[in-house]
């Protein structure tokens, strides 16, 4: 084994090992300090930003097929206000 692939090795390691970390919820602040980021308690607070950013994704959805649709401009026209009345809440 050469040196190249032992560094390969050694930071495919490190990669491997940092993404088993995150997963647990053990985090490095930029002293290098490590901590724990829990999860409990945030339960309504997840749901709302997942469903938040679902509704984000539909409407960005809409909004590539309005850009690369071929359409007239009055069919541009009622998409943008559909868009306009499915407000976020």
């Amino acid at each position: 084994m050469g040196p190249f692939e032992m560094v390969l090795g050694i930071v495919a390691i490190v990669t491997i090992g940092s993404i088993i970390r995150a997963k647990h919820g053990i985090r490095r602040d930029r002293q290098g300090n490590e901590f724990f980021v829990g999860n409990a308690g945030n339960d309504a607070e997840t749901k709302a930003l997942q469903s938040e950013i679902r509704a984000l994704k539909e409407r960005i959805q809409v909004l590539e097929r309005i850009a690369t649709d071929s359409n007239r401009a009055a069919t541009l026209d009622q998409e943008i206000e559909q868009l306009r009345d499915r407000s976020l809440p």
